[in-house]
């Protein structure tokens, strides 16, 4: 009789060793995610403490993803819209 230690034991057609493995790596991930996610937090406030506006801060971090002329597409778009809606 198997004692679970076995790579190809499968309870219900489920390899169990493997799911094991996935689960235990996933819970590490999301331990890690929150780790760094308190971290950036930190640091936001941080720079909020100095002076620096968060919203702010987050919008120009937004804008650093994305591809230049995607990002040159995007702030077209913007003063398009805003000069239609009369807010130039």
């Amino acid at each position: 009789m198997p004692d679970g230690s076995s790579s190809t034991e499968t309870v219900g057609g489920i390899a169990a060793e493997a799911l094991q493995q996935y689960v235990s790596r996933i819970e590490r991930l999301e331990d890690e995610k929150k780790a760094l996610t308190e971290d950036v937090k930190q640091v936001y406030a941080e720079a909020k403490s100095t002076g620096f506006d968060v919203k702010i801060l987050r919008k120009i971090i937004s804008l650093r993803r994305v591809e230049d002329h995607d990002r040159k597409e995007q702030e077209e778009l913007i003063e398009i819209y805003k000069r239609a809606l009369g807010m130039e």
